[in-house]
C-alpha cells in the first residue's frame, strides 16, 4: 500500500515522502497515529508541496546553527570543579556540565546530548564538539578548573 508521509518515520521515511508499506501497518500505525495518508490519485502535489516545505525549513534550521556556531567559535568555557592536590577531580566534567558553561557563560542554550567528547577528570584544557546541526559542529575548549 502506497502512503503519503505526514512526518519523519525513522527507518521508512521523511516528510512528503510515498513509500511502500503493508497494508496493516498503514491502517493500525500510520495513519490512526497521524503519521501518513493514503497515497490516492492527486497526492504527488501534496507530496512536492510538503517537500519544499522541509528543504526551506532545513535551511532555516541550517542558517540558525551556522549562526550560533559563529557565536562559540573561539569561546574558552570556564568550568569549576572540585580537585585534589595533584589536578585529580574528586568528579567529572562531561557533556552536561558544558552545556550548563554554554548557556551561563555564552548564553547559548543546547541540550547535552548536543556535545560530544571523553568524559573529563583531570584539570587542564580539554576540547569538546558542540553538534548544532546534522552538518554543522564547532569545537570548544573547556578549561577546568580548581575551586578553592
Amino acid at each position: 500500500m502506497k502512503v503519503l508521509l505526514r512526518s519523519d518515520v525513522d527507518g521508512l521515511g521523511r516528510t512528503g515522502d510515498i513509500v511502500e508499506v503493508a497494508r496493516g501497518y498503514a491502517r493500525n500505525y500510520l495513519v490512526p497515529q497521524g503519521l501518513a495518508i493514503e497515497a490516492a490519485v492527486g497526492v504527488a502535489a501534496q507530496a512536492e508541496a510538503m517537500q519544499r516545505k522541509r528543504a526551506l525549513k532545513a535551511a532555516a534550521d541550517r542558517s540558525e546553527a551556522e549562526a550560533a556556531a559563529t557565536q562559540v567559535a573561539g569561546v574558552v568555557l570556564q568550568v569549576m570543579a572540585k580537585a585534589s592536590d595533584e589536578g585529580r577531580l574528586f568528579g567529572s566534567v562531561g557533556a552536561a556540565e558544558v552545556a550548563d558553561a554554554l548557556v551561563s557563560q555564552v548564553g547559548l542554550e543546547i541540550d547535552r546530548r548536543q556535545v560530544v567528547g571523553d568524559v573529563v577528570k583531570e584539570v587542564g584544557s580539554h576540547e569538546f564538539m558542540v553538534e548544532l546541526h546534522a552538518e554543522v559542529a564547532v569545537p570548544v575548549t573547556v578549561e577546568v578548573q580548581a575551586e578553592d
